[in-house]
C-alpha cells in the first residue's frame, strides 16, 4: 500500500517507451492546469523523465480548437515530447492521432482512461470507458493504427468501482493492440483521490501482461522513498508522478538520485524554495504573459509553503500577488534559513471523498457493446 518507505537504492531498470529511454524510470502524470510547459520545464530543470502535457480532447484537436492548439505546445528542448489525448469515439480518436502523426505534434500519445470526474464520466469517457470492452479495445487500435512511429501508451485506473474491476482486461487489451506501456493509478474511479492506493493491484496487471511491456504504477507517491517502495513491491517497471509534485517540483532532483542509487538530496530550506516559487512565477509569465502567469501562479503557492512557518497575513498577500516586484518583496521577507519541515511531506493536492460514478444511463448492462455513446463528445471541443 501506498506510503511505505524503503531504502534508497536503486530498484528499477531505465524505462523504455517505443523508441524512448529515460535512466530515470518516472513519468510526469498530466494534470489540468498544472503541467503547462512552464511547470514542465520547471520540473525537467530538477531531474530526468518522461513529462507530460494537459489533457487534450480528440474533437477539439480534429476541429482545430483555438485553446486546444494553444495547449499543444512543447519547449524547444524538450523531447519526448508527451501529449495525453481524450476521446470516447474510436474515429475522432484516429483522426486526432493521425493528424499528431501528420503535423509532427507530439512525440509520444498517452491516451487517457482514469479521469474520475463526473463531466467525463457521465459521457462514458474517462475512468468508465474500460468497462466497455469492444469500445475500448477499437479506441486504443485505432489510436495505435494511426500513429505511425510515434508510441501509444494508456493510463487508467481499477475499475468504476470495487464491483466492476476493468484494469487486468483492459491491460490485455491494450497488450494485443500494440501500446508502447500500461500505466496504473490504483484507485477505482469511485475513490477519486480518496483513501489509500492499493498497489497490490499493480502487481496483479504486472503479473498479467508481457514481461516486455512497462507497467507504471501510480497513486501515492509523495517521495522518492514512496516511488521505490512501489517498484520493489510490485514489480513495476517505473511510476507515474502527479499530486506529489505539487509545489515540490524537485521531487524529479530526488527521484532521479534516488534511482540512481545516489544519497537524497538535502530538503531545500524556505529561502530554496521562494527561488523555486520566483522561478516557477517566471516559467508561467513566459508562456502565459506576465498577468496571466502571476496570477496562475497563486494556486501553487500554499503547496509550496506546506508545513513552514509563515504568517497568516503573509500567505494571504502571497495569494493575492499582482506582479513579479511584488513577489520579490513579499518572498524577501520570509526566513530563508527555516529548514524543511516535516509537516510539509505527505499527501497534497486534492483528496476529497469517495461518491458514486456518474455514468451514461444503462451503461453496465453489457459491457460488450462496442457502441459509442450518443453525444459522447460533443461538450468536448475545446482544450
Amino acid at each position: 500500500m501506498g506510503g511505505v518507505t524503503a531504502p534508497l537504492t536503486a530498484v528499477a531498470r531505465p524505462l523504455q517507451i517505443g523508441p524512448y529511454r529515460c535512466d530515470t524510470p518516472v513519468v510526469l502524470a498530466p494534470m489540468a492546469g498544472i503541467t503547462n510547459p512552464g511547470f514542465r520545464r520547471l520540473c525537467r530543470e530538477q531531474g530526468a523523465g518522461f513529462y507530460v502535457c494537459e489533457m487534450i480532447t480528440s474533437r477539439g484537436l480534429v476541429e482545430r480548437n483555438p485553446l486546444t492548439s494553444r495547449m499543444i505546445a512543447f519547449d524547444a528542448d524538450e523531447h519526448p515530447r508527451s501529449l495525453q489525448l481524450y476521446g470516447v469515439d474510436p474515429a475522432t480518436v484516429g483522426a486526432a492521432v493521425r493528424a499528431i502523426a501528420e503535423g509532427d505534434l507530439a512525440d509520444h500519445v498517452d491516451l487517457n482512461f482514469g479521469c474520475p470526474v463526473p463531466k467525463v464520466t457521465r459521457r462514458g469517457g474517462g475512468a468508465a470507458l474500460p468497462y466497455k470492452r469492444r469500445l475500448f479495445e477499437r479506441i486504443v487500435r485505432a489510436a495505435v493504427d494511426n500513429a505511425g512511429q510515434i508510441p501509444v501508451t494508456v493510463k487508467m485506473r481499477i475499475g468504476i468501482d470495487h464491483e466492476h474491476r476493468t484494469h487486468l482486461d483492459a491491460g490485455r487489451i491494450a497488450a494485443d493492440a500494440g501500446v508502447a506501456a500500461v500505466a496504473l493509478h490504483a484507485r477505482t474511479a469511485a475513490q477519486r483521490y480518496s483513501g489509500t492506493a492499493d498497489w497490490s493491484e499493480i502487481s496483479r496487471l504486472r503479473d498479467a501482461l508481457p514481461a516486455e511491456l512497462p507497467v507504471l504504477g501510480n497513486g501515492d507517491i509523495f517521495s522518492a522513498a514512496d516511488a521505490l517502495a512501489m517498484v520493489a513491491e510490485t514489480g513495476c517497471d517505473g511510476v507515474v508522478v502527479g499530486r506529489g509534485c505539487l509545489g515540490r517540483p524537485w521531487l524529479f532532483g530526488d527521484l532521479e538520485a534516488a534511482f540512481a542509487g545516489r544519497p537524497a538530496p538535502t530538503p531545500p530550506t524556505l529561502g530554496q524554495v521562494a527561488v523555486t516559487l520566483r522561478r516557477h512565477a517566471e516559467l508561467l509569465g513566459d508562456h502565459m504573459g506576465p498577468d496571466k502567469g502571476i496570477r496562475d501562479v497563486r494556486k501553487h503557492i500554499a503547496w509550496y509553503l506546506k508545513g513552514f512557518a509563515v504568517g497568516s497575513e503573509t500567505r494571504r498577500r502571497l495569494g493575492l500577488v499582482e506582479n513579479l516586484d511584488e513577489l520579490d518583496e513579499l518572498l524577501a521577507t520570509l526566513d530563508h534559513e527555516q529548514e524543511f519541515p516535516a509537516e510539509a511531506e505527505g499527501p497534497r493536492g486534492r483528496q476529497g471523498s469517495p461518491g458514486r460514478v456518474v455514468l451514461p444511463e444503462r451503461w453496465l448492462d453489457d459491457p460488450d457493446d462496442p457502441s459509442v455513446p450518443f453525444g459522447a463528445e460533443l461538450e468536448y471541443s475545446g482544450g
